[in-house]
This record gives structure tokens, sequence and C-alpha cells, in this order.
């Protein structure tokens, strides 16, 4: 029996063990991985992207009932160990009604305001480094960053300048990343195998190093690795759930707890709560509302690839992005969304990416050349747009939406990439290459345990409460109302601070 039990380790349920540590309340946190070994392997490009040597080898189904691998990475600290640690804030109007060219963005029953505080505590806890203002969008913070913004290696500069020539707006990209993990010793480091791979030097800020480890540093918070959650179980008046069903190295076991936090992930989750199905809910566990699973996003995105004839030497190019056309302006009547840079690309990354190289070009010519830039606009929620289960295997069925903004903010880039005068390509104003991120790219998971005020149409109160269960926390990237068009990881974090203090402020101490 434990007071608290946290299903998942990713950026929610490592911050939940964190924020609820010292409570003093019996925590255990369940995660269906394990740790993901120090390994020379985790900065071979050939092991993690061509083998996917960390990725789970489940297969999910597509709404054609198509069998696809999903880039799911369950582990200790979960995708964070393998995200980019691009860790922004949502803008204050990405909780109002926003209309784009593919239709209405929702507005959410909370606002900017409900979190700043925990967006500055979840930047300081994860070690995010910036430049408070450069942002054109970022909500005002009279509080500077509390790390230095990463500087820009010689070649991203002159592609920084020559943007700022054109008319953009570059500004520096917060990045969470530790320089200093060991105090004792700190040897010079350089930022290299770090977007899409588990970093062996232990910089990156992800959830088991900024959260989950300093959890279990309490003697009351513990760990239960390899362990997959197989459903939840109610009591009889259906108020709350009294029974968790774990399988743990083939042996099947049921832990009780008052509190059940739930943040297995977007898509996880709502399997969970749908899987939980019996006499009693027929449609699974919290959804009354028919709305677990349902809204799912997952961001319109695409990876762009520029070739130049200058060779990049870059070692680690993800430090500015563009904001400007996140919202609608004097050229665009709707919001076209975010350009940010990717880690520098090598020949295997992009081997794994394009099953043919560009004309004229080897792999590893167009890595030598390479300079990366990844976009994203933002994904409209669509009730159609869901995460089922059938016959215990996860289905996504998805339309993409909002595809006119996505296709004019690339348009935007090459127009701007083409026009500069310092750099010439090797073809007709160079070779741009795109690769759209589809449903087996969940890295951006969102929106399948909506949040409102209503019952009737939501999942999860303001404070990620399961409106149908008194005992119900979910804490993942479900609880998104819409997407935005920036990475959702650092709201999620500083979510789960805000559930946090409203557990100990008012229901663990009752």
């Amino acid at each position: 029996m434990y007071d608290i039990i946290i299903i998942g380790s990713g950026a929610g349920g490592a911050t939940m063990a964190y924020r609820l540590a010292d409570s003093g309340k019996n925590i255990l946190v369940i995660e269906r991985g394990d740790y993901i070994p120090v390994e020379k392997e985790n900065w071979d490009s050939v092991e993690v992207f061509q083998k996917n040597r960390y990725t789970t080898t489940d297969l999910w189904l597509d709404k054609h009932n198509k069998p696809f691998r999903p880039g799911m990475h369950y582990s200790v600290g979960g995708n964070t160990k393998f995200y980019g640690a691009a860790l922004f804030r949502l803008r204050e109007q990405d909780f109002k009604e926003i209309h784009h060219y593919g239709g209405i963005s929702p507005a959410w029953p909370i606002q900017y305001q409900d979190l700043k505080d925990y967006y500055l505590e979840a930047e300081k806890l994860f070690h995010v480094h910036g430049k408070r203002g450069s942002d054109p969008t970022e909500p005002f913070d009279s509080e500077p960053y509390t790390n230095p913004p990463l500087p820009h290696e010689p070649r991203i500069q002159e592609v920084v300048d020559e943007l700022i020539d054109y008319g953009w707006h570059p500004f520096n990209l917060p990045i969470g990343v530790n320089f200093k993990p060991h105090e004792t010793a700190n040897p010079p480091y350089t930022l290299d195998r770090f977007d899409g791979f588990p970093d062996a030097a232990e910089r990156k800020g992800d959830a088991h190093l900024c959260s989950l480890a300093k959890a279990l540093e309490h003697p009351n918070v513990e760990l239960m690795v390899n362990t997959k959650v197989l459903r939840l179980n109610a009591n009889e008046d259906g108020t709350k759930i009294t029974e968790i069903v774990v399988e743990q190295n083939g042996e099947t076991k049921i832990l009780t707890s008052d509190v059940i936090i739930l943040s297995a992930g977007a898509i996880n989750s709502a399997a969970l709560l749908l899987e939980s199905k019996s006499d009693k809910f027929p449609n699974g566990l919290a959804n009354s509302s028919d709305q677990v699973g349902r809204n799912y996003m997952f961001h319109q995105n695409s990876a762009l690839v520029a070739l130049y004839t200058e060779p990049n030497h870059t070692k680690f190019g993800k430090t500015f992005g563009i904001n400007d056309f996140y919202h609608a302006n004097k050229d665009y009547e709707f919001p076209l969304g975010h350009i940010q840079m990717l880690g520098k690309s090598d020949e295997h990354q992009i081997k794994a990416d394009s099953p043919i190289a560009a004309p004229g070009f080897t792999f590893e010519l167009m890595a030598q050349h390479a300079v990366d830039f990844w976009l994203t606009s933002e994904d409209l929620p669509d009730p159609e747009n869901r995460v089922t289960v059938e016959n215990g295997q996860i289905k996504i069925t998805y339309s993409s939406n909002n595809e006119k903004g996505h296709e004019l903010l690339k348009a935007e880039l090459i127009k701007a990439l083409k026009a500069s005068g310092k750099f010439e390509s090797f073809l007709f104003k160079g070779i741009y290459f795109s690769k759209g991120m589809d449903i087996a790219s969940p890295a951006h998971q969102n929106g399948t345990t909506k949040m409102g005020l209503d019952p009737k149409n939501s999942v999860v109160d303001t404070n990620c409460k399961a409106h149908d269960l008194e005992n119900l926390y979910i804490v993942d990237g479900g609880f998104f109302v819409s997407s935005g068009a920036v990475n959702p990881a650092l709201t999620i974090i500083a979510m789960a601070l805000r559930v946090g203090d409203h557990l100990k402020n008012n229901v663990l101490r009752l």
C-alpha cells in the first residue's frame, strides 16, 4: 500500500515525484522500461537512427490497420532522454482562441498567468540556457534565465546574420543543458551527440537527471522499473481507483494507493484508461465524456535540410529559432508556426531519413554541407484524431490538418535561405528537401485527456484531476487543449509543479 503511485517517469511523472518527494508520503514511481545504459552506442548514429537501438519493438496500428513501429522510448526519464531539450513556454495567446488556416484553436480553461511562476521554476530546474527578451513572442518575465544562452558556432552565426539582414528576428533557443553535473569534476565539454541521442555525459536537461534523481534521494520515494501497468480497477461505486494491475518480469501483481498520478504520455495514458474498461465502465475509465483518446495532436512537423557550398563544421547547431510567423502578421492573416535549428546531422541520420541522396551528392557530402532546421505548426484538435485500443494493440487514427500554414512556413524559410547573398548553392539557388514527421514520430504527443470545466466534454479539471474519479490525476501532454506551435515539454513540467503544489496544499494534508 502506497500513499501515491506515479505511472511513468517522463517529464510529467518525474517532476511530480520531485515536487511531492518532501511530503513524507510513501511514493512509488512505476516505469515500464529501465535505465538507458551508458555505453558507446549512446552516441552512435547507426545504432540510434538506423538500428533504432533504444526504441520500443512494439507495433501500433495506423488508421488503415497497418502496423508500424513507433519512435517511442520506454526508459527512466521517458522520451526526454532523447529529446533536443528545447524548453519553451507556451505564448500568452496560445491559451486563448486562435483562428488558423485550418480552423480554430480553442481557448484553455486556464491562462498563461496560472503557469507563469511554474514556468520560471521549471526553467531553473531543467537548467535552461537562454536570453530573456530575444524572442519577440516570448511572454514577458522580469527575471532573466539563470543560465546564459548557448553561443552560436561560426557557421551558425553566419546564418543568423544573414537572416537578420533579410529582416527576420532570430532569437536564442532555450535549451536545457547542465554543464556542471558533477560539481567537483567538470572538464571542458562540447555539445555534439545531443538532439535525438541519450546523453552519456549526463549534461542534457532530462526528466531523469533533473527531477527523478532528486526525488529518489528521499527515502520515501521508490522506483519500480521494467513494470508495465496493465489496467486500473475502480471500486464498486466507480468513484475511485482501488487497484493497479502490473506485470513485472512475467509476474502479475496488484498494487494499491490513495492517489494515482497517470503520466505515461498522451498516447499510453489514454490507452491504459481505455483498456481499463469493465461492465460498469464499458468505454474505459475516466471516460464518461467519451473524450479519452480523442483530440490527439503532435504538431505539423518537418525537418528541412539546406545544402550550401560552404561546409558546415558545426558540432551543435541547435542554438537559434525564428518566431516571425508565430502569430498572424501583415503578410499572413493567420499564424504559420515556429522554426528552430536541429542538432547537426551526419551521413547516417540523413541516410536513415532519406532513401536516396540528392542529385550529385553522397550522404557523406550532404552531411558535410548540411544546415538543419525544424519547422513546427499548430496541430488543431479534432475528435476523430484519436487513440484507441484493438485487441490490446494501440491504434492511431489520424488525418493531418492546418497544412496550409505549415506549407507557407516552409516556403518562407526556403525563400529566406535562397535570398542569402553570401552563400551560393550547389544547384539553382540551393537544394532543399524536407521530411514530414508522421504518426511514427510521436515526440510532441498531446491532447488525449483534455482539460476542461465541463465533465461532459473534457476528461480532467484545471488541476488535472479526472472528473469521474476522486483519486486519479493525469499529468502528461494529454491535458493540452490546443497544441501551440512550440515544444510541449516545459508546459508539462510546469503543470506537474503546479499540480504537485495543489496536492500538497489541498489533498495530501486532508
